[in-house]
């Protein structure tokens, strides 16, 4: 089973629906359950982390503001954008959450890397950067030992929501994003870039993948 992985592949998916599906699927789960990633892209949404601080949250006009429990501060989805939740046992894996976020994040860097892009990690900022612009953004909670929530890749999006914000707590950190760096100009390619780098990093042997949520 560890060996395993199911990709679910949901399209466009409202935040909150999705939200609440990762924790029933992490409630519901036990030590036979094959671990996931689910590849997602949300309509216009801020979520604010369990650290997140209303001051960082300048202007959301018409955009919903959802108060989720992930680590971290605010951050903007949108289409355009590709978003993969990790719904992993971590106990099982016998890795801890720090490991996870690294995995993560070299994940992101060799799947640019396909693209001659260089991307790099920062020890006191978890995501992804080039130039010392941000182009993914990371945040995980762990229950029972297990992960959800995930990473959000900045693909072929409207990157105007984020001056709205303090991206992630930060005052005037520029986001970009890879259509406009040679990278990914649509989510598929994105995502198969993606699953190819995190599936070798998980040690994933057999990859099976499956079209909307959990029944």
């Amino acid at each position: 089973m560890v060996n395993n992985i199911i990709v679910r592949e949901l399209a466009c998916m409202d935040y909150s629906l999705v939200w609440q599906a990762m924790q029933d699927f992490t409630n519901e789960r036990d030590e036979s359950t094959c671990d996931e990633l689910w590849l997602v892209e949300h309509p216009p949404v801020f979520t604010q982390g369990q650290a997140g601080k209303e001051e960082h949250l300048l202007v959301p006009g018409d955009i919903p503001v959802v108060k989720a429990d992930r680590g971290g501060q605010i951050t903007y989805h949108g289409p355009g954008q590709q978003v993969i939740y990790f719904m992993i046992n971590l106990r099982r894996r016998k890795i801890g959450v720090r490991q996870l976020v690294t995995l993560i994040e070299n994940s992101i860097v060799q799947a640019l890397g396909d693209y001659n892009i260089v991307a790099y990690a920062k020890p006191d900022a978890p995501g992804v950067y080039i130039d010392e612009k941000k182009v993914a953004s990371l945040g995980l909670r762990v229950r029972k030992g297990c992960s959800f929530h995930g990473l959000a890749l900045n693909v072929n999006m409207d990157l105007s929501p984020f001056l709205r914000i303090n991206p992630c707590g930060y005052a005037g950190l520029e986001m970009i994003q890879t259509a406009d760096v040679n990278g990914p100009t649509d989510t598929a390619s994105a995502a198969k870039a993606l699953v190819k780098h995190l599936t070798t990093l998980l040690e994933v042997h057999q990859v099976n993948y499956q079209a909307g949520l959990p029944k």
